[in-house]
């Protein structure tokens, strides 16, 4: 019986390399929708993802994203009990979702008393890839599936700024050190030693470079790379930009307790200037204006995918 096991796992594998989900529009359970106030925020939802599937309509006609399923629900956290599926997109709230996630799965009574390392090194929440082929296929087709989004340029920004201005004792070290040593002529010996101190400037010629001397990261990785909206038919478009209105009128829709709102606290530097459009402009002054499109170059996708402006 082994043998023929193998062969069965081997064959549904075989089918599940560069498997192609359609992104069929999927109507949103609005039941537990109480109240009239979120009329306009569904409207918008409903705008958000016609958009989303009018662009991977006209994307894919041209070219056909393939890779392997494992690989595409790699970012995507799961909760029973709600049967939602969350892709993590980070500096878009992505550690309040996860604590909201551990509040509806039981694992926590309030968002509130969740710390950011319990948040992020915990391990309380289960991601898809974990699951059997069987069982990813199954919740990819019947739980509700969302994502948060938030301008590419404000999130490289707010990245940028977490992760370089701030002490780090994982991204100074392995980033910081790699970049300083390419990109920075004449470095002192405590910046090569350290990594601390990383221009916004030098950061950016890391990110435009074919040829990096360390490898991508999640926080400034495109989220067509991370979550792939145009293979995953998400349900649900959150924003940043309006992300207090969305993240509660989806609680509401995946029948969340009543008392369960998504938290308003910023998570780390919570004294720092939130990245702002203005934050941002005085970033890319730093740059040229090639680097400057350039960078808007690397991240077309999203801003086409999400409708967002082209700075």
């Amino acid at each position: 019986r082994r043998p023929q096991q193998q062969k069965a796992s081997e064959s549904l594998l075989s089918w599940f390399r560069g498997v192609y989900l359609p992104p069929a529009m999927h109507p949103l359970n609005k039941t537990f929708v109480k109240g009239g106030e979120w009329q306009d925020i569904d409207s918008t939802q409903e705008k958000r993802r016609a958009f989303l599937q009018d662009f991977c309509r006209k994307y894919n006609s041209r070219k056909k994203l393939q890779t392997h399923l494992v690989h595409l629900v790699s970012r995507i956290y799961v909760e029973d009990r709600h049967k939602v599926l969350y892709c993590e997109v980070p500096k878009a709230g992505c550690s309040n979702w996860k604590r909201v996630l551990m509040v509806l799965s039981g694992l926590a009574a309030s968002a509130n008393n969740i710390s950011h390392d319990d948040v992020h090194y915990g391990k309380h929440l289960r991601k898809l890839d974990s699951y059997d082929l069987k069982g990813i296929y199954t919740r990819l087709n019947t739980y509700t599936k969302f994502i948060f989004v938030r301008d590419p340029m404000e999130r490289l920004v707010s990245a940028f700024r977490d992760k370089f201005e701030h002490p780090n004792s994982y991204y100074h070290p392995v980033f910081g050190k790699a970049i300083i040593k390419k990109y920075r002529h004449n470095a002192d010996e405590e910046a090569l030693k350290t990594g601390s101190g990383v221009k916004f400037k030098e950061f950016i010629q890391y990110l435009l470079d074919s040829h990096r001397p360390v490898g991508m990261d999640i926080h400034w990785e495109q989220v067509s790379k991370l979550c792939y909206p145009c293979l995953i038919n998400y349900d649900f478009i959150g924003k940043f930009e309006t992300l207090e209105e969305d993240a509660n009128y989806f609680l509401q829709l995946v029948g969340a307790p009543a008392s369960l709102k998504f938290p308003k606290f910023k998570d780390r530097h919570s004294s720092d200037e939130r990245t702002s459009t203005e934050v941002v402009r005085q970033y890319l002054k730093e740059l040229s204006k090639e680097e400057r499109q350039l960078t808007y170059d690397f991240y077309y996708l999203d801003y086409l995918m999400f409708n967002y402006t082209s700075p």
